[in-house]
């Protein structure tokens, strides 16, 4: 009797269920124990493929969804590439807003996907008329038999990790985490992940991961939307201009600030030194554990989970290009120039 062949069914099978990794070179001066939920796993190599499929198949259920529809979307990138994969499987067309912020990488893997795409300025607020939110709206009112995702504003952003995010993280680590360390954009990742794992142990600390240029720590600090916090800064999918209803502050027990040049700095570091090939978010969410370790956060016993987003082939044109990292002034005379020479043999 014939075997029967162990495949998938389709790309899409292969989304959740990413490995949780011990970290042990970056953390050798760290008190405690820490672990990367390494979302590049996914087969759209990002952690936005939950929500993709997830808000997908909700909208197909309630009908919402019908064969020949187009999805439209306000993207840095990796929701937009998650979609495009998503589409592509499921029959619809792709329409994708990106800010102009986003890698020329991902840029160009959208339009590889199939998605048509409109870039659209970063530097401007986000009810300008020229802002990615704004042209993913008109978009979506110009199509007809379109539907919009609207992440930042969509409570099945936030339910995604719920259902699938938190519970991953609690069985790998046995229910003993004791911190979960998440980048905060459109707020999804954190939130849904931190409402399950509080729901689990209430005494789990949360600790979100904002730019500075973001509004979000204030935010949560304070309850105000303060725009003088707002200025232009370089780290993509992380922080924003505006309070995406996404984000479920109450669960969040602390945020921390990073910045462009030391995230980008950490995101090389974690690729020389634990051999994981990961982005720039990434990178902000490690510096962040640097930054809490220093306040004292944790202790010998602490079981820290900090998620990583997403792959570092996203960023070649950015924090992994030389060039690039020169043009932001990130070498200096504590962080030289590190990258392995290319030697040509004539």
């Amino acid at each position: 009797m014939k075997e029967e062949i162990k495949a998938y069914n389709n790309v899409l099978e292969l989304i959740g269920n990413t490995p949780l990794v011990r970290l042990n070179r970056i953390t050798e001066n760290l008190t405690g124990n820490f672990f990367a939920k390494v979302e590049a796993f996914n087969p759209g190599h990002s952690t936005k493929d939950r929500i993709a499929l997830f808000i997908i198949e909700e909208a197909e259920r309630r009908g919402i969804l019908k064969p020949g529809d187009t999805i439209i979307e306000t993207t840095s990138g990796n929701t937009g590439f998650s979609l495009a994969m998503v589409s592509i499987i499921k029959g619809y067309d792709c329409i994708l807003a990106v800010s102009s912020k986003s890698s020329k990488d991902k840029i160009d893997m959208l339009r590889s996907m199939g998605a048509k795409v409109y870039v659209c300025p970063a530097h401007v607020s986000a009810d300008d008329d020229r802002s990615y939110y704004s042209v993913a709206k008109r978009l979506h009112e110009e199509t007809k038999g379109s539907v919009y995702i609207n992440q930042y504003f969509n409570d099945l952003n936030v339910d995604a990790h719920y259902k699938s995010t938190g519970p991953e993280i609690w069985e790998q680590t046995g229910g003993k985490i004791t911190h979960l360390i998440a980048c905060s954009g459109t707020g999804g990742t954190i939130s849904g992940t931190a409402r399950f794992l509080k729901e689990k142990n209430p005494n789990i600390r949360i600790l979100g991961v904002d730019a500075f240029g973001s509004v979000l720590k204030k935010y949560h600090e304070t309850k105000e939307f303060d725009p003088a916090e707002i200025y232009p800064y370089r780290i993509e999918g992380l922080g924003k201009n505006l309070i995406p209803t996404a984000t479920d502050f109450d669960v969040i027990d602390k945020f921390m600030k990073v910045s462009d040049e030391e995230s980008a700095h950490t995101a090389r570091e974690i690729a020389k030194r634990e051999g994981l090939f990961v982005g720039y978010t990434s990178g902000a969410a490690f510096q962040a554990v640097k930054q809490f370790a220093e306040e004292g956060e944790f202790t010998a016993e602490s079981n820290v989970v900090i998620i990583f987003p997403d792959h570092g082939s996203r960023y070649m044109s950015k924090v992994f290009s030389d060039d690039w990292m020169k043009d932001q002034g990130f070498f200096d005379s504590v962080n030289v120039e590190e990258t392995q020479k290319v030697e040509f043999i004539k």
